[in-house]
C-alpha cells in the first residue's frame, strides 16, 4: 500500500512517502514524541538545524534527501535526550548496512546477530 498525499499537498497519485523507510523514521518519530522524550518545538528545530547544515554543505534541497537530513535530526535528538548513544546508532547503522550489502535487490532486509561483527 501506498500512502498518497492527501488535501491539495500534491497531485493525488503522489507517494507521502517514496520508500519504507521513510515511513517507518516518520512513525518513529511520532512515537518518540507521543512518549516525551522531545517536545514538538525540540523536533522542529532538531530538523531545522539538520536541513540547514546540509544546505550549507550544498545540498541542492530538491526534496529528495528529506528523509535522510528527517533521521539524522532524530538520531541527534534520540543521543541528546540519552535515548542512546552516538556510537550505538552507528554501531546499528553500520549493522543494517551491511544486512542492506548482502541482501538481493528487491528482498526484505533481516538483520542478522553476523551484521554486528561484519565491521
Amino acid at each position: 500500500m501506498t500512502l498518497t498525499a492527501p488535501f491539495g499537498l500534491g497531485p493525488p497519485e503522489a507517494p507521502v512517502f517514496r520508500e519504507p523507510w521513510e515511513a517507518q523514521a516518520f512513525a518513529m518519530t511520532l512515537a518518540l514524541h507521543e512518549r516525551g522524550l522531545f517536545t514538538w518545538p525540540e523536533w522542529a528545530a532538531a530538523l531545522a538545524a539538520q536541513i540547514s547544515a546540509a544546505q550549507a554543505a550544498g545540498d541542492a534541497d530538491t526534496g529528495d534527501t528529506y528523509y535522510h537530513h528527517w533521521l539524522a535530526a532524530l538520531e541527534v535528538l534520540v543521543a541528546t535526550k540519552g535515548a542512546s548513544t552516538a556510537s550505538e546508532l552507528e554501531h546499528w547503522r553500520e549493522a543494517w548496512d551491511h544486512a542492506a550489502d548482502r541482501t538481493p535487490h528487491g528482498q526484505p532486509i533481516v538483520l542478522a546477530e553476523g551484521d554486528f561483527a561484519a565491521h
